[in-house]
C-alpha cells in the first residue's frame, strides 16, 4: 500500500487543450507497471475540451453538473451525474459543460509507451458546440 498525500496544486487547463476556464486536479499518475492516469476535471459553463483521442481509450465519470460529449460524426449527447462514457481507442471526441451549468468529471485513461495519454486536435468551434446543445 502507498498513500500519496495531496501536495499538488489545482491547475488551470491549458488554452490549447480547452475552450473556456477548466481546472484540473491530478488523481493518479501512471507508475509502472500500471498505465493508469486519472484527473478530476472541473468545467465552468461553456467550457470544453478540444477534439482529441486516447491511445487506449478513455472513461469519464460525471460527478456533478450537466455536460455534453460527442464523438466525431455522432450527435452531441447530454451527460449527468453518475453517467459513464467510454471513448474507444483513437476515437476522436470532445466533452465539457453545458452553456449554463458547471460540470465535473473523473477522467481515466492509460498512457502509451512514451507516457502520453492523449493526442490533442483542433478546438471545438462555437458552431460545433452550439449544434443540438
Amino acid at each position: 500500500m502507498k498513500i500519496t498525500r495531496n501536495s499538488l496544486e489545482t491547475n488551470v487547463g491549458p488554452s490549447d487543450w480547452f475552450t473556456g476556464t477548466v481546472y484540473i486536479d491530478t488523481v493518479a499518475t501512471a507508475a509502472e507497471p500500471s498505465r493508469l492516469a486519472a484527473a478530476s476535471v472541473h468545467f465552468t459553463p461553456g467550457a470544453r475540451t478540444a477534439w482529441h483521442t486516447h491511445p487506449f481509450g478513455q472513461t469519464i465519470f460525471v460527478i456533478e453538473g450537466i455536460g455534453l460529449c460527442q464523438r466525431e460524426g455522432g450527435p452531441i449527447e447530454v451527460i449527468r451525474p453518475g453517467d459513464r462514457v467510454y471513448f474507444e481507442p483513437d476515437e476522436n471526441h470532445w466533452h465539457g459543460a453545458t452553456a449554463d451549468r458547471f460540470m465535473t468529471h473523473l477522467a481515466m485513461q492509460e498512457v502509451d509507451d512514451s507516457g502520453s495519454p492523449v493526442t490533442w486536435g483542433k478546438q471545438v468551434s462555437d458552431e460545433e458546440y452550439a449544434t443540438d446543445s
